[in-house]
C-alpha cells in the first residue's frame, strides 16, 4: 500500500486537482511538445482547459529526450503540488531498434531472447523519456482475420504466459526505482479482446466463465504474477458488460480475487464509449461506472474531469474511490522515484549513444532470424553457390517491414530484402525487379519481372502485406494476399524456374494457392530493423531456420477459428467407427490447419526416439519424468523445439485434444543427439471444472512429445489420487 507521505499528499489536493491526476492526454496538449499547436480535428474539440492540462496525471505518446524533460519542467513549473508526469507510449516490440511483431517473436519460441528484446526496448524508450510502455499485450487468438493478431504472440494459453512473463521481466527488470534504464510494463488488453466475434476489432466477445478462465486469462496473470505495474482494460464486453465499466471483472477479479492493486487505465476513450455500448446514458453515467468498476485512467476522454466533482458532491459516487485511484497512480510515481527525480532515464547524450546501437541492432537480427519459419522446402533452399537469383515482387526493395506499432521505428533505416541478398551475393548473381505492387501493378512491371526471371536460375518472390492492413484496425474477411500478387506468382510460375516465396505480413494467411505454386515459402512476418540481413542469411543457409509456428494457418478463411487445442466432437472425423458423411467434416477442406501450431521446416533433420516416462502412475504431490531422445539426423546443424503435450483422456467437462505443457530448445550439431527429459506434476493436469473450481481428474492421460502439434509420439500414464 501507498506510504503515509502519499497519504498526506492526497489530503492537500483539491478535488480537481484529484481528479485531474486520472486524466491522460496526448503530448500536443502540453507545453513544450514539438507537436504543441497541431490538435486538430476530434481533439480540438474535447474541450481541454489548462487547468486540465496543468493539474493532468499523465502524457500519452511523448518521447525523445528533449520534448519529455521540456514538457516535464513547463509541467512542474505550473501545477500547485509539482507532481510529476508519467510519460507513456505503446512501445510494443521496440523503440527504434525494431523487432520482428510479437506474433513472429513467439514463433522464435525462444524466451530469453525474448526477454532481452524486451529490455533492448526499455533501454532505449527509458533515455529518451518514457516511464511506462503499453506492452505486452497478451490476448489469446484464434482468428486471423482479427489485425491484431500481430501484436499477441499466438493461439496457446501457456506459450502466451512464458512470453508475457518474459516481456514483464524485460521492460521492467528487478528494480524500477534504482534501474533508470527499465520502463514499468502495462499488460493488455483486460480481457479476452482476442475473441472478438467476426475477427472484427472491438466487437463482442461472449463466452462462458469457465472459458475465459481456462484459456484467455492466464496470460494476463502470469504477467501480473512477474510484477507488471499496470493492465490496460479491453474495449469489447465481458459477459455483456464493456470491460472499462465491468465492476464484477475488474474489482471483483482483478483486484480482489488476484489481488491487483496497481494502476488501471482505459485504452483510448474506451471510457466514453460505455455509452454506444448501451449501458451508460451520457458521460455522466459513464464516469460512475468506470471508477465504480476501477478504472483508474481515463485516456483520451473527459467524461471524469467533466463529471466526477458533480458525481462525489451529490454523493453518487464515493470520494473515497476517488482517493484510491489518486494513490495508485501516486505510487507508481513515486515507484518510478519520479518525486525525486522527475527526468527519469532522461539524457540527451545517452540517447545518442543507446538507441539503434550496434549490439541492440545484432539482438534484433538474430530473434528476426530465429521468428521466421520455413513452411516448406522441396530441396530448393538454402540457395546454392553460383546460383543466379532473380529477386522479385512488392517486398523485394521495401522499408515496410516493421509492422504495425513500431511508432518511433524508421522505414528508411530498416534494412531491406534487396540490401541483404546484395551484401552477400556477387554483383553478376543478384537481379531485382518489383513485378507489382502491394494491392495494384502494371504489365510494364510484369513484364520486366518474367524478363528478370527467365536469365536466373531460381526465384525469391517477396510477398506480403503493407503494415496497414493488419494490426489495430486491421481486420480483414479475406486473408488471401492480394489478387495482384497471385498474378504475379502464377505468371511466374509458367516460366519453370523454383519459386521461393518469403512472405511480409502481420497474420496467418490463406496460403493454398501460394503453396501449390510455390517451391519453397519462408514466412518473414514484419521482422523489424533488421529483417533484410535476417532473411537473407536465412535464404543463403548462414542461419538455419529454426522457427515454429504459434498460431495456426488455415486452409480457408472458411475454417477460421482453426487451432490445435480444440475439443473433440460426438462424430470425430476418422474415427474407427466412423461414417464417411454424418460426421463433424467440412467437404471442401481438411479440419485441420494447412500449417498447424508449433510446425516448422529446418535445414536438416531430426529424429525422436521412443518416450519414456519414469512410472506410469502419477500421484499428488509427486512428479513423473517423460524422457525422449533427439537427434540431428541431417548434415547441417540445427536447433530444435521439442514439444510436450498432454491430453485428459476423459474429464468432467470436455478436455482439449492436446495442450502444451511445456518445451525445451534444443542446439544440435550435425549427428549430435541429446535426452530431453520433461517434469510432469499433478497442479500440471488442473483445469477449471463446471463449477470453476480447479482441479484435476483421476484417470488415463495421454502425453504427446514431438516436433510439432501434428507430429507426436505418445504414452500413457494414470493420475491415481
Amino acid at each position: 500500500m501507498p506510504d503515509q507521505t502519499l497519504h498526506s499528499l492526497v489530503k492537500e489536493m483539491t478535488l480537481n486537482e484529484k481528479i485531474a491526476q486520472l486524466i491522460q492526454l496526448a503530448a500536443p496538449f502540453f507545453e513544450g511538445s514539438k507537436e504543441q499547436g497541431e490538435i486538430t480535428g476530434p481533439m480540438a474539440e474535447m474541450g481541454v482547459t489548462k487547468e486540465t492540462v496543468r493539474n493532468s496525471g499523465s502524457v500519452l505518446g511523448a518521447s525523445g529526450a528533449k520534448e519529455v524533460r521540456e514538457i516535464q519542467e513547463a509541467h512542474l513549473k505550473t501545477n500547485r503540488l509539482g507532481i510529476p508526469l508519467l510519460i507513456m507510449a505503446d512501445i510494443v516490440h521496440g523503440f527504434k531498434t525494431i523487432f520482428p511483431v510479437p506474433l513472429a517473436i513467439g514463433c522464435s519460441w525462444d524466451i530469453k531472447l525474448a526477454e532481452k528484446s524486451a529490455e533492448i526496448a526499455a533501454a532505449e524508450a527509458s533515455v529518451a523519456g518514457v516511464h511506462v510502455t503499453f506492452a505486452p499485450m497478451v490476448d489469446l487468438v484464434r482468428d486471423p482475420r482479427w489485425g491484431r493478431v500481430m501484436e499477441s504472440t499466438g493461439e496457446d494459453p501457456y506459450l502466451n504466459s512464458e512470453f508475457a512473463r518474459a516481456f514483464v521481466r524485460g521492460f521492467q527488470g528487478d528494480d524500477l526505482t534504482s534501474d533508470t534504464s527499465r520502463v514499468a510494463a502495462c499488460v493488455k488488453h483486460f480481457a479476452a479482446y482476442g475473441a472478438g466475434e467476426g475477427g472484427r476489432d472491438y466487437n463482442t466477445v461472449d463466452m462462458s466463465e469457465r472459458q475465459l478462465r481456462e484459456m484467455y486469462l492466464p496470460a494476463y496473470k502470469a504477467a501480473l504474477d512477474e510484477g507488471c505495474e499496470m493492465v490496460m482494460t479491453a474495449f469489447n464486453t465481458v459477459d455483456g458488460i464493456p470491460a472499462s465499466g465491468n465492476k464484477r471483472l475488474m474489482r471483483g477479479l482483478l483486484r480482489k480475487e488476484w489481488g491487483f492493486d496497481g494502476v488501471l487505465i482505459s485504452d483510448w476513450g474506451a471510457v466514453k464509449e460505455l455509452i454506444p455500448h448501451s449501458v451508460a446514458v451520457d458521460e455522466k453515467e459513464a464516469a460512475a461506472k468506470a471508477l465504480t468498476a476501477g478504472v483508474d485512467i481515463e485516456m483520451m476522454t473527459l467524461c471524469y474531469v467533466n463529471h466526477l466533482k458533480e458525481l462525489i458532491e451529490n454523493r453518487e459516487v464515493s470520494e473515497d474511490l476517488l482517493d484510491e485511484a489518486v494513490l495508485r497512480i501516486l505510487a507508481l510515481k513515486k515507484k518510478l522515484g519520479l518525486f525525486e527525480n522527475p527526468h527519469r532515464g532522461t539524457d540527451e547524450q545517452r540517447e545518442q549513444e543507446v538507441i539503434m546501437s550496434e549490439p541492440h541492432r545484432a539482438v534484433a537480427r538474430e530473434l528476426a532470424a530465429k521468428s521466421c519459419v520455413l513452411l516448406k522446402n522441396e530441396n530448393v533452399l538454402p540457395l546454392q553457390s553460383g546460383q543466379k537469383v532473380a529477386l522479385i515482387g512488392p517486398f523485394a526493395q521495401n522499408g515496410d517491414i516493421l509492422g504495425p506499432w513500431s511508432w518511433k521505428g524508421s522505414r528508411e533505416a530498416a534494412i531491406q530484402l534487396y540490401d541483404g541478398l546484395k551484401e552477400r551475393l556477387a554483383h553478376d548473381r543478384l537481379s531485382v525487379a518489383k513485378g507489382c505492387g502491394i494491392e495494384t501493378g502494371t504489365e510494364e512491371e510484369l513484364q520486366q519481372a518474367l524478363e528478370t526471371a527467365a536469365h536466373a536460375d531460381i526465384v525469391v518472390l517477396a510477398l506480403g502485406e503493407n503494415s496497414d492492413m493488419s494490426g489495430e484496425a486491421g481486420s480483414r474477411s479475406d486473408i488471401r494476399l492480394p489478387e495482384i500478387q497471385h498474378e504475379l506468382l502464377s505468371a511466374l510460375k509458367k516460366i519453370g524456374k523454383p519459386i521461393v516465396t518469403v512472405l511480409f505480413n502481420g497474420r496467418p494467411l490463406d496460403l493454398r494457392d501460394v503453396t501449390e505454386q510455390s517451391d519453397a515459402i519462408l514466412e518473414a512476418w514484419f521482422p523489424g530493423t533488421e529483417g533484410g540481413h535476417a532473411v537473407a542469411e536465412l535464404l543463403l543457409g548462414k542461419v538455419n531456420p529454426s522457427g515454429k509456428l504459434s498460431m495456426s494457418f488455415p486452409h480457408s478463411v472458411g475454417q477460421v477459428p482453426v487451432y490445435y487445442n480444440c475439443f473433440n466432437t460426438g462424430r470425430p472425423q476418422g474415427a474407427p467407427d466412423a461414417q464417411e458423411r454424418y460426421v463433424s467434416q467440412y467437404l471442401d477442406v481438411p479440419n485441420e490447419a494447412l500449417y498447424p501450431f508449433g510446425f516448422g521446416l529446418s535445414y536438416t533433420s531430426f529424429s525422436y526416439g521412443e518416450p519414456v516416462l519414469s512410472s506410469n502412475v502419477l500421484k499428488p504431490g509427486e512428479a513423473i519424468q517423460l524422457s525422449i531422445t533427439v537427434a540431428n539426423t541431417g548434415d547441417r546443424d540445427g536447433e530444435e523445439t521439442v514439444q510436450l503435450y498432454v491430453r485428459d483422456m476423459a474429464g468432467e467437462v470436455v478436455r482439449p485434444l492436446k495442450e502444451l505443457k511445456a518445451f525445451e530448445k534444443v542446439a544440435l550439431v550435425s549427428g549430435e543427439k541429446k535426452e530431453i527429459i520433461f517434469t510432469l506434476k499433478e497442479e500440471q493436469l488442473r483445469y477449471h471444472h463446471s463449477d470453476l473450481t480447479l482441479a484435476s481428474d483421476p484417470g488415463a492421460y495421454t502425453a504427446y512429445v514431438g516436433p510439432c502439434s501434428c507430429n507426436v509420439k505418445e504414452v500413457t500414464f494414470s493420475l491415481v489420487k
